[in-house]
């Protein structure tokens, strides 16, 4: 094997939601190939493409459901019932099995995630997975190489640790401090656990001394201050991290919101509600809105419609961004692109919550899911984002907080706070090249 390939890895995520995806797209420089979806490759067989099928639609209608009243609420929270994040304290022992756990063994032991493995077999690399199944199929059939687990939120459910986790020989790439003690709750070995951090994306970071993150935060928050009063009252640091000419320099952009809606399609009415309140401030130019429909055409045609009944169909492309892709590499990589300009991001708080680590100030949609509750309470906890007030009253509120700096002041405090350099971490660990980063505080 060459020396480039053992510097290499499978990465192996699937399309349920984006935020699998999502944090495999972070690892693509790491990926032998292509990225691997394991519910969606080429030659898997249509018996175990049909099992994937049936899961992913179910969550998907399930959640395109919550917003309804009465049976919304209801429907998902029996869904949400089996992948349940039991409470943290008391510490105690976490490692007894659960039946969704049962379940997930009796679809593996029936086939489930085998022909993957032993397709990836033929070419012994280490295999990371952005999900759990996979990894267990893998530890199940035998897999050559060590097997790593990337964990997507805050916090996780028992579902992640295999059944035995004492004589699992998985290990796993934490995205924070509370999945750490989790993991040890659930039995994992602390020898199998490494505090890496969410694999944000290479493109935003720029290396070690996150040159461009800097770069995009001088910028972002002098358009979120405009009046100053953070930059002067911590004009000294910020200079120090962020470089003398902070806000010496011409505006590249105008002040941009960016709102993007979750895999599953739901709660897209918002991104009209924002249109309506934000439309003077659209049509005067002095304000951007990124409206982000990931892979779903039908809600960018939608969006599209309802911004040409408000009547702002000249600021389309304009002040009025209305994204959609038509594959999911293609929206991840330009996503992260979108927000190397993009001042305040939106978002229901699902994996996109890791990226205040880039100095985004986030504004939480309602959460969905038990997952999505305690994203919410890690984000308050670093003090980089904020729960939403009336989208309808978006125009007034929103500038309050601009105006007051407010809003830099989450931008700044998610930088500081939260990790960045998940991908390098993960790199360091997988190919055994080091690169010189800083250890992350146990922060729970």
């Amino acid at each position: 094997m060459s020396l480039h390939q053992q510097k290499k890895a499978w990465v192996v995520s699937v399309n349920m939601g984006y935020g699998h995806e999502r944090a495999a797209f972070g690892l693509e420089d790491l990926a032998y190939g292509d990225i691997i979806t394991a519910n969606d490759y080429p030659g898997i067989p249509e018996s175990e493409k049909k099992q994937w099928q049936a899961s992913r639609k179910l969550y998907e209608q399930v959640s395109r459901l919550q917003p309804l009243p009465f049976i919304g609420p209801m429907a998902f929270g029996l869904m949400d019932r089996f992948q349940r994040i039991p409470d943290f304290y008391p510490r105690r022992d976490l490692s007894r099995t659960t039946l969704q756990l049962g379940q997930i063994y009796r679809s593996i032991h029936n086939g489930l995630g085998k022909h993957l493995v032993e397709k990836l077999s033929k070419r012994k690399l280490p295999f990371v997975s952005t999900f759990f199944l996979p990894a267990f199929a893998a530890e199940v059939y035998g897999y050559p190489d060590d097997i790593y687990i990337v964990t997507c939120d805050t916090d996780i459910s028992r579902a992640w640790v295999p059944i035995d986790p004492k004589k699992s020989r998985i290990k796993y790439f934490a995205s924070n401090g509370r999945v750490v003690e989790r993991l040890k709750l659930y039995g994992v070995r602390e020898e199998n656990i490494f505090l890496t951090g969410f694999p944000l994306p290479k493109g935003n970071i720029g290396g070690p001394n996150a040159t461009i993150a800097k770069t995009d935060l001088a910028a972002r928050i002098c358009n979120l201050d405009p009046n100053g009063i953070f930059i002067k009252k911590y004009a000294d640091i910020l200079q120090k991290e962020l470089g003398p000419q902070l806000c010496n320099f011409e505006k590249k952009h105008p002040l941009t919101l960016t709102f993007t809606v979750g895999g599953a399609g739901a709660q897209h009415k918002l991104g009209i509600e924002l249109m309506k309140s934000l439309k003077t401030r659209i049509l005067r130019g002095e304000f951007r809105l990124n409206l982000e429909a990931g892979t779903r055409k039908n809600l960018a045609d939608e969006f599209k419609k309802a911004a040409i009944d408000l009547g702002l169909k000249k600021t389309l492309e304009k002040t009025l961004h209305i994204h959609w892709y038509a594959d999911r590499p293609t929206y991840f990589r330009s996503f992260a692109k979108t927000l190397r300009t993009t001042d305040i991001l939106w978002t229901k708080p699902s994996e996109l919550s890791f990226y205040c680590g880039l100095g985004l100030p986030i504004i939480m949609a309602p959460p969905i899911g038990s997952q999505e509750d305690f994203n919410k309470k890690w984000l308050e906890t670093v003090n980089a984002g904020t729960t939403q007030l009336d989208p309808k009253y978006v125009n007034e509120w929103l500038f309050d907080w601009i105006n007051s700096g407010g809003l830099a002041r989450f931008a700044w405090n998610g930088y500081i706070e939260a990790p960045t350099h998940g991908a390098y971490r993960i790199d360091n660990v997988v190919t055994g090249e080091k690169m010189d980063l800083a250890e992350l505080p146990l922060i729970v």
